[in-house]
């Protein structure tokens, strides 16, 4: 693991933020254990940067970087020293076998006096989150919007991960993101101490890695025509239209991503979609499915079940496709996972295909969920001789699972429990927790998407369900689907801060897991944000309202945020509302006949914050129909 080219993450601060020293820390993910002493270390022109001589070379590279860091952030060049002495003002780093209270290779020790920060793990990796753990307690004082001050408050931290996989996918398929935005993306992970890098590169809507053995799968899959609008409204391509909304990472792209996010202690889960969501390489190669008709790589128009989109299973020559793929895939990334998708596989095609009914007869497949079945496990030993292991989206326990398959449960946790149940790893991604391009506030106020998950609702929950075996479940993800989600902007506002809860979620002991404290860190979260011009929600502040009818066929209206210091005011006459308006007191409001809009605002400590919400009768109306 190298960490030569890291500033990335640490240089955050450059002289943007000034936040004053407070008697109360934020750090997110929580620490499994902070105590707050007296005292701050100030860092000056004295203090200097140890490791000992005998150190690995990942720690003398941290410290490098650490002293990057602070040159950015304060202006000054400390000096880096293999031992100090008596006088020196030390910030030293190094790993300690002997550290028995830390749970696995990422934990950290971290004790910060006024004389000395020492940063202690039992690999580099734990020396890395250290780091992180730094940099958000990092604080300045200033003057007329001047520094004269840096310093970290004294405290001792021990912490460690909960979760081994601590997860985020990021969709390019639907929505190509350059290799400089992934990058960016990865920084950012990095900082709340995610550990995996889920790249689901393709899918219905493009084909985003480049396989020399098949070079149309960039030539065409790659590449659709271009639309704007809604998805799934969207018009089918055109006769002669030209396909130039797209893109794709070469093997040298891949191979520079990689390299860059194991240097913030990240590895990458690659996912090749297969064989349901494979209309891509279906239009580079028609072949690959059981009608062979010849499509277009779909823009976000009605499709499913109208045209192919899945590898036809009785073809040997899908699964040489599949073989030469996986392997160039295998090759390029060291995980030792590979994701196959699985999921929401339609079976119509095979049903009607008169050579896949013969073909399901001949092996004594009685249904087309056994014949999925036996793809993926076919698929499976392809991936085990190139000393891959696989996982795929809940779906594939449908049918019977592949002997050695972990199940990411993303329909729910039952799919994760039932595959642990049965002895299989699982990764849990529950939709209702998880997903990040569902609405993160009032629809009203948002950009369009569908369904709902909004702060509150990621945080608060529990990978590891009871009554199972807590060791199978490897860990939790988020999940960013970009089908609306066209820009790097809107990317990371759909992913913070909803991925700081997830965060603490993953890696925060359940004891140490508070929503009234994660509410209280929100603030110095964002002010990091800011300080690194990332896009982010700030939905928590805005109010949501649900309708509904009562007993006597009466319209109701109840008013909410996320966050429990906010008071609601509210008009029902068309006039923007302050806090001289009505004040919601959580009781349901009966909404008059005539009445036209209902507008809410959201109030802190008697300033307005978030966003004004306008929203008229008709829309009141449906939403209590629904």
């Amino acid at each position: 693991m190298k960490y030569s080219s890291l500033v990335f993450i640490l240089i955050v601060f450059c002289n943007q933020i000034t936040v004053a020293q407070s008697t109360s820390v934020s750090v997110i993910p929580e620490p499994v254990s902070i105590k707050i002493e007296k005292g701050k270390f100030i860092i000056d022109a004295k203090t200097v940067i140890s490791v000992k001589p005998n150190s690995l070379p990942e720690v003398k590279e941290l410290a490098t970087t650490l002293s990057l860091w602070l040159a950015n952030s304060t202006g000054l060049n400390l000096k880096m020293k293999p031992k100090t002495s008596g006088s020196d003002k030390s910030i030293r780093l190094e790993i300690n076998s002997s550290l028995k209270d830390l749970k696995g290779d990422e934990g950290y020790k971290l004790r910060v006096t006024s004389t000395e920060i020492t940063l202690q793990a039992l690999k580099p990796s734990g020396i890395f989150y250290g780091l992180q753990t730094i940099n958000q307690l990092l604080s300045v004082e200033s003057v007329k919007g001047k520094p004269t001050q840096w310093s970290i408050p004294a405290v001792q931290i021990t912490d460690y991960p909960r979760l081994g996989w601590r997860g985020l996918m990021l969709d390019v398929s639907r929505h190509f993101f350059s290799k400089e935005f992934i990058k960016s993306y990865i920084d950012q992970m990095a900082r709340y101490k995610f550990n995996v890098f889920h790249w689901h590169l393709t899918d219905d809507q493009g084909w985003r890695i480049e396989i020399k053995a098949f070079p149309k799968l960039t030539e065409v899959g790659a590449w659709r025509v271009p639309r704007i609008g809604q998805w799934w409204s969207y018009e089918q391509p055109q006769q002669g239209e030209a396909a130039t909304y797209g893109g794709f990472y070469t093997q040298d792209d891949i191979r520079e991503i990689v390299a860059y996010a194991r240097q913030r202690t990240i590895s990458i889960l690659p996912e090749i979609d297969v064989p349901g969501h494979s209309l891509a390489a279906i239009a580079a190669y028609p072949y690959l499915s059981a009608t062979g008709e010849i499509y277009q790589v779909n823009p976000g128009s009605k499709f499913y079940e109208i045209q192919d989109n899945t590898l036809n299973p009785a073809d040997e020559r899908v699964y040489d496709f599949l073989d030469k793929v996986l392997g160039e895939v295998a090759a390029l990334f060291p995980n030792e996972y590979i994701h196959i998708g699985g999921d929401e596989c339609t079976k119509v095609f095979w049903h009607k295909s008169a050579p896949v009914q013969a073909f399901m007869v001949q092996n004594g497949l009685k249904t087309e969920d056994e014949l999925q079945s036996y793809f993926i496990k076919r698929v499976e030993k392809i991936l085990q001789k190139k000393g891959k292991r696989l996982i795929g989206w809940d779906e594939i326990l449908e049918g019977g699972l592949a002997p050695d398959a972990t199940v990411m449960s993303w329909r729910g946790m039952q799919g994760g429990i039932k595959a642990a149940q049965e002895g299989h790893q699982v990764i849990m991604t529950p939709a209702d927790n998880t997903y990040l391009d569902l609405y993160q506030g009032d629809p009203a106020l948002e950009p369009d998407t569908y369904s709902m998950l909004r702060l509150k609702t990621a945080y608060q929950w529990d990978p590891l369900p009871p009554n199972i075996k807590q060791e199978l479940v490897l860990g939790g993800q988020g999940n960013l689907w970009t089908e609306s989600v066209s820009t790097n902007r809107h990317a990371e506002y759909m992913t913070w801060p909803r991925s700081m809860a997830l965060a603490e979620v993953f890696w925060s002991p359940k004891a140490k897991q508070n929503w009234s404290n994660f509410q209280r860190k929100l603030a110095s979260g964002f002010k990091h944000l800011d300080a690194e011009r990332i896009n982010y929600s700030k939905a928590a502040f805005d109010v949501v309202v649900s309708t509904s009818l009562n007993d006597k066929n009466e319209l109701i209206a109840s008013l909410s945020t996320d966050l429990d210091d906010l008071i609601i005011y509210y008009t029902l006459d068309n006039t923007n509302p302050d806090s001289f308006s009505n004040k919601y007191t959580g009781e349901p409001i009966q909404i008059p006949a005539g009445i036209y809009q209902l507008r809410a605002v959201a109030y802190q400590k008697n300033n307005p914050i978030g966003k004004t919400l306008i929203i008229n009768r008709k829309d009141l109306e449906k939403r209590a129909e629904k």
